[in-house]
């Protein structure tokens, strides 16, 4: 009874950890999108220089994740050749710098709950960019369900009150980088068997964003931030907006690494419906119901997406176990069948 009872305790313990990961990303990436949407806009903190703010955001991270990993060693570097890091990290960390810095710029143009019903489209854009990069096969249900996210967020857009064509390209724009970016992930990394945790992935991939985004910052943002003399940088917005940052990072890692993918994947619904309700009660945008209705459709094809990839993913760990099995009863079989051989053997010479 009192293992039992231990055991019911260990998995009480286990559940609460759980949500206490959930709880703590939902928070973090809640906090990080709608900061990031005060400092931007126009008509809040109306500081519209998101490139600016993506490369204070880098060059903090890469600061923490070089003391983390070289000077305190709470997490050990990836072992990576010059080659590896130049034709493997360097196109993923432009990808990721573009993804950030379009992103980020939606938030002048869009409301914060219209950008997370855009986002919906992210498995639309991974799928189909896998099918180009053929690391994954067309397959007609799925690109049914593709086109069910796709008429849902269209509808959404549809009831947009203040649609914005430029932020919703910019957004879309964002989603495609991203896209490609977790694509090129699996293709470059994951199949030479690398694998980056969001500390190393900032160790690696953050000074690249840097160095990338330094480019276009010299010819769009700079000039006019010289050119504004009433403008001061404001330690306390700008660290705590990219301490925010770093530590969604942290949480990142701790929820796919205490839970899974497939968690964050649905935490991530979660937070875009809190992010709604906050956008709708409290930042006053306004959200009608045919924004509603469509993101509605497309949560649903959202959700229909996880649930298919998790059966797929329990089906081929069955089919592995059931290999691992039928390799080790053949194990099993030949060396009973040697050791008969030979007791036969001995058997024959003793007569």
């Amino acid at each position: 009874m009192g293992k039992g009872g231990a055991l019911s305790n260990g998995v009480i313990k286990k559940i609460v950890l759980s949500y206490t990961y959930v709880a703590i990303w939902i928070f973090l990436s809640f906090t990080v999108i709608v900061y990031n949407k005060y400092i931007l806009d126009r008509k809040l903190y109306n500081w519209p220089f998101p490139i600016s703010l993506t490369m204070i955001h880098m060059f903090f991270c890469s600061a923490l994740a070089f003391l983390i990993i070289r000077v305190f060693k709470f997490v050990e570097p990836v072992s990576m050749s010059r080659d590896v890091y130049l034709s493997s990290v360097v196109p993923i960390g432009a990808l990721y710098s573009l993804s950030l810095w379009l992103s980020n710029s939606a938030y002048i143009y869009l409301s914060v709950s219209f950008i997370q019903m855009l986002k919906a489209l992210m498995p639309v854009a991974v799928y189909s960019i896998g099918i180009i990069f053929r690391k994954d096969s067309f397959n007609s249900n799925t690109m049914a369900n593709m086109l069910s996210i796709s008429f849902g967020v269209a509808i959404a857009a549809y009831g947009e009150a203040k649609f914005d064509s430029w932020g919703v390209f910019l957004q879309l724009g964002a989603v495609a980088f991203e896209a490609t970016r977790l694509v090129l992930i699996q293709i470059l990394l994951t199949s030479k068997g690398i694998t980056l945790n969001p500390i190393t992935s900032l160790y690696y991939v953050a000074p690249c964003c840097f160095v990338f985004l330094s480019v276009p910052w010299l010819f769009v943002e700079f000039p006019v931030l010289r050119d504004t003399s009433s403008f001061h940088f404001d330690f306390a917005i700008f660290g705590t907006n990219s301490l925010c940052a770093f530590a969604l990072n942290l949480a990142v890692f701790l929820l796919v690494g205490k839970t899974s993918a497939l968690t964050m994947n649905v935490a991530g619904v979660v937070k875009d419906w809190l992010l709604i309700a906050f956008s709708w009660s409290v930042i006053k945008d306004t959200v009608t119901p045919i924004n509603l209705f469509g993101y509605g459709l497309a949560f649903l094809g959202v959700m229909y997406y996880n649930h298919s990839k998790l059966q797929a993913l329990k089906a081929k760990e069955a089919q592995k176990k059931a290999q691992q099995a039928d390799e080790e009863s053949g194990r099993l079989l030949e060396e009973r069948e040697g050791g008969g051989d030979g007791l036969g053997k001995k058997s024959d010479s003793q007569d």
